[in-house]
């Protein structure tokens, strides 16, 4: 077992460095440490909990501390950290920094860790090592929900041994993100959850126009609390995001099976724990985009539940409306009504002080009401509420020379590749939980990185403030590029800090190109994103005559 420990931190750090000059490394390690308030022991008395008992969690996190300063990782994401305990926040800060780390903590809201007499205060740790990164930036994110859960972002710039990666002034930075979702105890938590990984997100895109950040990579590293068939990994997809450890291991979604990381308390097993990376080469959708398709999927997965039919769902969304469309009110009416129906009770789309606010109902609005006529038909039902999917992840660009860098002569800036991934204990690789492994109810893992040079998106248009937009046309062969007409795939926003977002008009009617068109364009845009546009730019593709 030392041998394969010595795998993850030897490669990852030290023979990465000495070994492999032109191409170091970092790493990154994820950990749920159990907070003793949740491990039982005593099968006989559950209430016997380890916070009980000092000699066996302060043995236990003096283990796990040992396993961690062992593998030496660049950056270490910590879980059910029992902030609330100065003897255990002496312990791990001293021993941390004694090897080199800067330190942060951050508490749940409101004092929380678990329903008992003694407050037991839990939260996150999160750990970079002097060696590899100079601290910009720290924040506190506070969901302040249901759960009382927050997260932490730290942004940092990487040092040496990577000045052989520089160019010219091209700072090598990241943001990295750690949090701790909800458990899923129901699926009323479903969208709490959710709401939690959107405001993740919309906390880092405000910091990166806050600070006018060029695209850089990002890092989500925690306990997710779902698998690869929920709603938050596809939400993550969606964004740009992949997970580092199937990247490293090149699963699919369909081997979701094949690896574990949580027992947990009803003795179920399930991959849970994370480490997502963004490059700055990835398109990005809106981020208000991706919400309204995530909340119409999980819509929608709960009325098949309820084996309502198509037509019967564009019934009861269009309420008691005569005509063949769905009216806002009414769209609004059967979101309330759902929430209180007991075929999808647990849903709390609305009504409930965890549900939809006004403002995101009418987010959603938008995205179903696709002409923008004030009514959504039974086309647009489909294509956006009953038939919407998650969109395939666009591929990275791929010009790099023999070095990993990359050749092409668009504006650039540092992105990651994957080297490594491991899960350790290692049979949870193997999709089983050792009876023996006693560290956690949750497997650690650690990803491998090697920092790479690469450009800032495909179509890197730059101005000097506002937005612009590019319209990509549909790949019907044609010789007439007029502007009477164009089918648009979809539509490339192009922010003031040179981020990529995506809005899906894939199947999109033909837009007459001109002022109404113009209109109708900049209006989606301000929905979306209220800063000022100073012009439109429009590539045009192939046309196509009605």
């Amino acid at each position: 077992m030392k041998g394969r420990i010595s795998r993850i931190g030897s490669y990852a750090i030290s023979s990465s460095i000495r070994d492999h000059q032109q191409q170091p490394c970092i790493t990154c390690t994820t950990f749920n440490i159990l907070a003793p308030i949740y491990k039982r022991l005593s099968n006989e008395d559950q209430n016997f909990r380890e916070s009980d008992c000092r000699t066996y969690w302060f043995g236990r996190n003096q283990r796990i501390l040992d396993w961690l300063l062992y593998e030496r990782s660049s950056i270490i994401c910590l879980q059910e950290f029992w902030v609330g305990n100065e003897e255990l926040v002496d312990m791990y800060e001293k021993r941390l920094s004694d090897a080199g780390y800067v330190n942060f903590k951050l508490a749940r809201t409101n004092n929380r860790g678990d329903e008992t007499d003694e407050v037991i205060i839990i939260g996150l740790l999160t750990a970079v090592h002097k060696d590899y990164f100079r601290v910009v930036n720290y924040r506190d994110l506070l969901f302040n929900d249901f759960g009382d859960r927050v997260a932490q972002l730290l942004h940092v710039e990487l040092i040496d041994p990577f000045s052989q990666c520089r160019n010219g002034d091209l700072r090598q930075e990241i943001l990295i993100v750690n949090t701790h979702l909800l458990f899923p105890h129901d699926s009323s938590l479903s969208l709490v959850r959710l709401h939690q990984v959107y405001k993740i997100l919309q906390h880092v895109e405000s910091y990166q126009k806050e600070h006018n950040l060029k695209p850089i990579p990002i890092i989500l590293c925690g306990d997710w609390n779902g698998s690869k068939r929920g709603h938050v990994y596809k939400f993550l997809r969606s964004q740009g995001f992949v997970s580092s450890y199937d990247t490293a291991h090149q699963y699919t979604d369909a081997d979701a099976h094949k690896w574990v990381s949580h027992r947990n308390h009803r003795g179920n097993i399930c991959g849970v724990d994370f480490i997502w990376l963004l490059n700055p080469n990835k398109y990005r959708k809106l981020l208000k985009a991706s919400w309204s398709e995530a909340v119409f999927g999980m819509f929608k997965c709960l009325l098949r539940r309820a084996s309502l039919t198509e037509t019967d769902a564009f019934a009861f969304l269009k309420a008691d409306n005569d005509g063949n469309y769905i009216t806002y009110s009414g769209f609004c009416e059967a979101l309330e009504q759902a929430s209180q129906c007991c075929v999808i009770l647990q849903l709390n789309l609305t009504g409930h002080k965890h549900g939809l606010a006004d403002e995101e109902t009418k987010d959603l609005w938008v995205q179903a009401d696709i002409d923008g006529n004030g009514v959504v038909d039974y086309k647009e039902f489909q294509q956006r509420i009953w038939k919407t999917t998650w969109s395939d992840q666009r591929n990275d660009l791929n010009d790099e020379d023999e070095d990993g860098f990359v050749k092409s002569s668009l504006e650039q800036t540092i992105g990651f590749s994957v080297k490594n991934a491991v899960l350790f204990p290692p049979e949870v690789e193997k999709g089983r939980w050792p009876e023996n492994y006693s560290l956690s109810d949750h497997a650690r893992l650690t990803v491998v990185f090697s920092p790479i040079r690469m450009p800032c998106s495909r179509k890197n248009i730059s101005t000097e403030e506002g937005c612009m937009v590019h319209a990509m046309g549909c790949s019907n062969s044609s010789s007439d590029s007029s502007w009477e007409s164009l089918r648009f795939h979809e539509i490339v926003l192009c922010s003031m800090n040179h981020a990529v977002y995506v809005l899906p008009y894939r199947t999109a009617p033909i837009l007459l190109l001109g002022r109404v068109a113009q209109r109708t364009i900049f209006k989606m845009i301000t929905d979306f994103n209220p800063c000022k546009l100073h012009f439109l730019f429009i590539a045009l593709g192939a046309s196509e005559r009605r």
